[in-house]
C-alpha cells in the first residue's frame, strides 16, 4: 500500500556509492498512472546521456536513440511507481542486453504487475521497536528522550501499526504539541482506534488542519503539481511570493528567506520529499506523495478550486486589518477552461463564478494549468487579467498569430503579473515594460536578447533569468537608473567592453550573479569588483571566460565580495592573485574551478600556505595541473571533494587523510594514478578514524 517506503528505498538504493559504481550508466524515472512512453524514454536518455536539453525533436527515434545510448553498457534503471503491466511492455523493448549485468528496478503498488515481471520483494510493515525509533528520529532528532514521555511515545508509535508514511506525519503533528504525558496519552488513544487506511487519511488530514493558515496554502498549490513531478524549490519559492501566499514580513526584503522557512516547515511535517539537494545541502528538488498530493486535489475541488488568502502582519502572522481583507482567488481548471471556450470567454456567463464574486475574483494561474492541450490561451490571458504568474516555458508563443502580429498588445492587459516565463524566438523588454510589479522574468529565446532602458521601469525586479542574454549598455551620465531590489542575474552573456565600471553598482543588493564573458577586446583596465565592500551582500558568483583569456587585463586583479558563499570560475589562469583572492574569503563554502590552465606553462597547484577556512566543497573539472600540493590545513573544513577529466593530474594530496571531516572523493574520468592515490587516503583514513567514515566514488563512466 502507499508510504510502506517503497520509493525511499528504492532511491536509497540508487543513490548507494557501491552500487553506483557497479554500472556504467543510471537513470531513475517515475512511470505513473497517466504517462507518456515518449517523454519516459526522453527522460531516461537524458540521464543516461547527460543531456541538458528540454524539448524533443518532433522527428526524434527516441526508442531507438535510447537502445544504441545502452547497448554494451552496464546499466541500472529505475521505473518507480508502475500502475500497470502495459507500461512495462512499450518500455521493455529500449533496454537491451540485460543479462550482461544490467539491472531494472521496479517499484509498484500493484502486486499483479509485480508477479508478471519477476519474483518481486514485498515491503512489509515496521515493528514496534522500529517504528518508535522512526518517531524518536523525527520527533527529537539529535535530543535524548525525556524518560516521562518514553511509555506514551511508544504507545503512539504502536498505534500507527508499522506503516512509516503515518509514523513520520503524526511525528510532524506531536512535534507541535505539548511535552506532556496526558498530551501525548490522548493522542496515542485516537489513533488507537483507527484502521490503517483511516489513519492515512486521518493523518494526513490532521497534519493539514495543524498547518497555519499561509502553509496551506503553499501546500495545496504544491499538491496542484503533476502526480510524481519533481518540483525545482528554486520556482517553487517565486511562485509562492508571486502569488502572495508567504507572510510579508514588514517590507519585501525578507520575502525569500520567508518562502524558504515555509518550505522547511514543510519539510519537517514530512508533507514534502527532499528528492535531490545540491552540493551544499540546499533541497534542490521537491515531491509531495501521492496520498498527500490526493488529499489535495480532493481539497480544492470540495472548495470549487476557491480559496481566501489573507495578507500577513510583520510577525504574529495573523490576518490584516480589516481595510486590507482576505482576496477570493480561484484555480484555474479544467472546468473553468472548458466553460470558458463554451461561453466565448466571458467570465459574466460562467455559472461557477457567482455575480458577486466577478468584480473582486482573483485568479491562480498555476504552471500547471498552462500544459493544458487546446487551449486559446491568448483569448484567456485577455479575459483572465488579474492574474500574477504566468509560466509559459511549454508555449511556444511564435506560434499564435495574435502574439506573432504584436507580442505588446497581447501582453499589454496583464499589469498585475509577479512571474513570467516565456519561450519566444526573439524577445524584447518593451513586451513587458508596463509590468511595473513583476519579481521575476525568465525568457528562454533562440536569439541573443539585447537590453534596453525598459529594464529600468520595472522596479521591482528581484530575479532575471534569460539565454541568450547580451549586454549593451550605453554610459548615460545625465540618469542613474539602480534596481534595489534586484537579487538573482542569470545566465548573461557581457561584453566587457561595452560597459563601464560603474554598471555592477546599479545592482547594488545582487545575491546571486552568473555571467559568461564573451569578449574582452579592447576593454579599459579596470577591475569589476575593486573592493571588497563593494556588492557585499553578493554570495553566489559564477563567471566564464573565453578561451585565450589574458591574465594581463587588469579586471581579473580585482578581489571577491567579502561575503560570497559560493564560486565557479571557468576558463581562466590560475594566478598567484586569483588564488589569494579566493582564500581570502572567509566564507566560501562551495568552490568549483572548470577548464583551469596556469600561468608560465607551469602546471603545477600550490596551496601549501593557503587556508580555506570554511570551504565544504571543491570540485575541479579539466584543471590542466599534473602536481597538486597541499597542507592538512590547507583545507580543514572540506566535506566533498570531485575531480573529473583531469587527466594531467598524478596524484591528489596525501594531506587528504588528515582531514576529519572529509566524507566523500568522487573521480570521474581520472587516470589510475590519482585512482591509487585516493584508495590510499581512504585506506589512511579508515585506519585513523577505526570506521569507514570517507567514502570513495569512482562511477565506471
Amino acid at each position: 500500500m502507499a508510504g510502506l517506503g517503497k520509493t525511499t528505498l528504492a532511491r536509497k538504493v540508487y543513490n548507494n556509492h557501491y552500487i553506483a559504481d557497479h554500472f556504467d550508466v543510471r537513470a531513475f524515472c517515475i512511470v505513473s498512472q497517466t504517462y507518456s512512453i515518449r517523454k519516459l524514454l526522453f527522460e531516461i536518455l537524458k540521464q543516461v546521456t547527460g543531456e541538458k536539453r528540454d524539448m524533443i525533436k518532433e522527428d526524434e527515434d527516441v526508442a531507438d536513440t535510447l537502445r544504441k545510448a545502452l547497448f554494451c553498457k552496464r546499466y541500472l534503471i529505475v521505473l518507480d511507481d508502475m500502475w500497470n503491466y502495459e507500461a512495462w511492455e512499450d518500455l521493455q523493448s529500449c533496454f537491451p542486453c540485460v543479462e550482461r549485468g544490467s539491472r531494472i528496478m521496479v517499484t509498484t503498488r500493484a502486486q499483479e504487475v509485480a508477479i508478471k515481471m519477476s519474483d518481486p520483494y514485498f515491503l512489509r510493515f515496521l515493528t514496534e521497536d522500529e517504528s518508535w525509533e522512526l518517531l524518536q528520529k523525527k520527533v527529537f532528532k539529535l535530543e535524548g528522550v525525556p524518560l516521562e514521555l518514553e511509555e506514551a511515545g511508544f504507545e503512539v508509535a504502536r498505534n500507527c501499526k508499522g506503516l512509516p508514511l503515518v509514523i513520520v506525519l503524526n511525528a510532524g503533528i506531536i512535534a507541535q504539541k505539548e511535552r506532556r504525558v496526558s498530551v501525548w496519552e490522548e493522542f496515542a488513544k485516537d489513533l488507537s482506534s483507527l484502521g490503517l487506511e483511516e489513519q492515512s487519511r486521518k493523518a494526513v488530514q490532521s497534519s493539514y488542519d495543524y498547518l497555519r493558515d499561509h502553509l496551506k496554502h503553499c501546500l495545496l498549490y504544491i499538491g496542484y503539481f503533476p502526480e510524481d513531478y519533481n518540483i525545482p524549490v528554486s520556482d517553487l519559492l517565486k511562485l509562492w511570493i508571486a502569488e502572495e501566499l508567504v507572510p510579508n514580513i514588514n517590507d519585501t526584503e525578507n520575502l525569500e528567506k520567508s518562502s524558504k522557512d515555509c518550505l522547511s516547515d514543510l519539510v519537517n511535517r514530512s508533507l514534502l520529499m527532499v528528492s535531490k539537494r545540491r552540493s551544499n545541502g540546499d533541497i534542490k528538488y521537491c515531491m509531495v506523495h501521492d496520498l498527500i498530493r490526493e488529499f489535495c486535489s480532493s481539497k480544492l475541488e470540495e472548495e470549487d478550486f476557491k480559496q481566501r488568502i489573507a495578507s500577513y502582519n510583520s510577525s504574529s502572522e495573523v490576518p490584516s486589518s480589516p481595510k486590507d481583507p482576505a482576496r477570493l482567488c480561484m484555480y484555474i481548471h479544467d472546468n473553468l477552461v472548458n466553460q470558458l471556450e463554451l461561453h466565448g470567454y466571458s467570465l459574466n456567463e460562467i455559472s461557477m463564478v457567482d455575480s458577486e464574486e466577478k468584480e473582486s475574483l482573483e485568479f491562480i494561474a498555476h504552471p500547471r494549468f498552462y500544459s493544458s492541450k487546446c487551449m486559446d490561451i491568448v483569448s484567456l490571458l485577455i479575459n483572465l487579467r488579474l492574474i500574477r504568474v504566468l509560466h509559459l516555458l511549454d508555449i511556444n508563443m511564435d506560434s499564435t498569430w495574435e502574439f506573432q502580429n504584436s507580442p505588446a498588445s497581447t501582453l499589454e492587459s496583464l499589469t498585475h503579473l509577479k512571474y513570467l516565463a516565456i519561450y519566444a524566438r526573439k524577445f524584447d523588454f518593451k513586451w513587458v515594460s508596463h509590468m511595473i510589479d513583476l519579481q521575476t522574468l525568465r525568457v528562454h529565446s533562440h536569439q541573443r536578447i539585447k537590453t534596453s532602458p525598459d529594464i529600468w521601469k520595472m522596479k521591482k525586479l528581484r530575479h532575471v533569468d534569460i539565454t541568450e542574454f547580451s549586454f549593451i549598455w550605453e554610459d548615460d551620465e545625465q540618469e542613474e537608473h539602480v534596481l534595489d531590489n534586484l537579487k538573482t542575474f542569470g545566465k548573461c552573456r557581457v561584453s566587457l567592453a561595452d560597459m563601464n565600471r560603474k554598471f555592477w553598482w546599479r545592482f547594488p543588493n545582487l545575491e546571486e550573479l552568473s555571467l559568461s564573458i564573451v569578449n574582452f577586446h579592447g576593454m579599459p583596465n579596470h577591475s569589476l569588483f575593486p573592493t571588497p565592500e563593494i556588492h557585499n551582500r553578493l554570495q553566489s558568483l559564477e563567471i566564464s571566460f573565453p578561451i585565450g583569456f589574458s591574465t594581463s587585463i587588469g579586471w581579473f586583479k580585482s578581489v571577491f565580495p567579502m561575503n560570497m558563499r559560493f564560486l565557479s570560475l571557468a576558463g581562466i589562469s590560475l594566478t598567484e592573485e586569483v588564488v589569494t583572492s579566493i582564500a581570502a574569503l572567509q566564507k566560501l563554502e562551495t568552490l568549483k574551478l572548470f577548464f583551469i590552465h596556469f600561468p608560465n606553462n607551469n602546471p603545477r597547484w600550490d596551496v601549501t600556505d593557503r587556508q580555506f577556512k570554511v570551504l565544504k566543497y571543491l570540485k575541479l573539472e579539466l584543471v590542466d595541473m599534473n602536481q597538486w600540493e597541499s597542507s592538512d590545513t590547507s583545507f580543514p573544513l572540506l566535506e566533498k571533494l570531485v575531480i573529473k577529466d583531469c587527466a594531467q593530474l598524478e596524484e591528489i594530496p596525501s594531506s587528504f587523510a588528515d582531514i576529519p571531516t572529509l566524507r566523500l572523493i568522487k573521480l570521474i574520468n581520472c587516470s589510475e594514478l590519482v585512482r591509487d592515490s585516493a584508495q590510499r587516503i581512504k585506506e589512511e583514513s579508515d585506519n585513523t578514524q577505526g570506521c569507514e567514515r570517507l567514502q570513495l566514488h569512482i562511477p565506471k563512466n
